[in-house]
């Protein structure tokens, strides 16, 4: 049996996996039965259109990681960590018992202000999320262990986008979601009290409660080791990929492959395949060490597949008619493209698993909870640029394979910024490369 999958035979590391799985689930069977609600009945609730609401939604979710992170750090630091989690856990209960009332209600305002809260949430365990690795697992742990849980979180948004917008779509759709994610809380809270302590790294620390100005501190700790600074800024570029990629799926199914809107959980599914198979074959191409070697060749690759994609894309308005997931797959000059996503999901993996691997080693054991707290918030500071640079070029006419290009051509500029700052990434790539011959 592989090391990692050993992982899922220990208590350290089986109920954190199953209760950040169940978390990244319920996340997601929640926002996407939401947006598909808003996106087909918005007029049952507001004269806002459906567009400006899905966005709205996106926003929602996404602002609390500016505006709690760097508290969550502090917390995080300063308290023991497998009582934070249940702590959270019973925060997502209750969020998701008031967003059931929501529905009930029908009422469009709290249904938004539950997902602004689970984004609250999320805000808050996503510092004790990867924070608690280094304290459980050994160093030679730590790649398999990061790799589980990047694999299972991309399985766990495929699973819960699929879920949530399939029970909403149900008879009685809004009291079966409210049936399942309240069903999924009480289950990841029921994980989390088999998570071993995690002692506090820092005690002593008094909770600076201003957002502002721990933020700056919290920038001030990710910049005090520079190989740790530019591996949080590879981190959050991958999320700004990752978010050009995933938030232009519904247009390039539709207008480029030619698929109607079940065409985009296919390229949601092999986007995600990709990055599980990635991610898991980390630790065997690394040795069960953290091997920043590649680091260097997953970036390689997501430019080359971007590139190809673009490259290769049907001509738009090829397809008469919108077409089934099986049309979709009969048409021989989508295969290249779609061989592609799985690539690109693939590298992905490559690259990010020895990123958090290498964060979580080389940060102040003091203040790492910290440190993982200013990633996230520039992590949601690229998604937020993604969204914008994204806009801003369709709006001017690109279209979206060249706005994948673009991607690709900017992803080859920021590897080469990172590399040349840190020469190691590329003197490990040259050993790894040795090795393998």
């Amino acid at each position: 049996m592989s090391h990692q999958f050993a992982l899922l035979g220990r208590r350290r590391f089986l109920p954190f996996f199953l209760t950040q799985f169940l978390g990244a689930f319920n996340d997601n069977v929640y926002k996407n039965a939401l947006v598909v609600l808003l996106t087909f009945h918005a007029a049952r609730y507001t004269t806002l259109a459906p567009g400006v609401l899905v966005n709205l939604c996106a926003g929602l979710f996404i602002l609390p990681f500016f505006l709690f992170s760097a508290t969550a750090g502090q917390i995080a630091d300063k308290f023991e960590k497998s009582r934070l989690i249940r702590l959270t856990k019973l925060l997502e209960i209750a969020v998701m018992a008031l967003a059931s009332a929501a529905f009930a209600l029908g009422s469009l305002a709290p249904m938004l202000l539950c997902l602004f809260l689970m984004g609250a949430q999320s805000a808050l365990f996503g510092p004790v999320k990867y924070a608690i690795l280094p304290q459980h697992l050994r160093e030679d742990e730590l790649v398999g262990g990061n790799a589980l849980v990047e694999s299972g979180t991309f399985v766990a948004i495929l699973a819960g986008t699929l879920t949530g917008g399939v029970l909403i779509a149900l008879p009685q759709g809004m009291a079966w979601v409210s049936a399942v994610v309240i069903a999924l809380a009480v289950l990841g809270y029921a994980a989390s009290r088999h998570i071993p302590a995690a002692a506090p790294a820092a005690p002593g620390l008094r909770i600076n409660w201003n957002p502002l100005t721990e933020t700056w501190r919290n920038f001030h700790f990710t910049r005090g080791n520079r190989t740790v600074f530019l591996s949080i800024v590879g981190v959050s570029w991958f999320w700004f990929y990752g978010a050009v990629f995933l938030s232009q799926f519904p247009a390039y199914a539709k207008d480029t492959l030619g698929g109607d809107e079940h065409a985009v959980v296919l390229l949601l599914t092999l986007f995600s395949i990709g990055i599980g198979i990635g991610s898991l074959l980390c630790e065997r191409l690394s040795g069960g060490r953290i091997e920043l070697g590649l680091v260097p060749f997953g970036s390689i690759g997501l430019s080359l597949f971007a590139l190809d994609l673009w490259w290769s894309s049907p001509a738009p308005g090829a397809a008469a008619a919108a077409l089934t997931i099986g049309e979709v797959l009969a048409r021989g000059e989508n295969w290249r493209a779609l061989a592609d996503l799985v690539a690109i999901g693939m590298f992905g993996g490559f690259y990010i698993v020895p990123l958090y691997a290498l964060i979580q080693r080389r940060s102040e054991p003091a203040h790492r909870s910290r440190v993982i707290a200013g990633n996230n918030i520039l992590n949601a500071f690229f998604m937020v640029i993604a969204a914008a640079m994204g806009a801003g070029l369709l709006a001017a006419g690109a279209s979206v394979p060249q706005l994948f290009l673009v991607t690709a051509l900017l992803n080859l500029a920021l590897a080469a910024y990172l590399y040349t700052q840190v020469p190691e990434f590329v003197q490990r790539f040259a050993v790894w490369l040795r090795r393998l011959r």
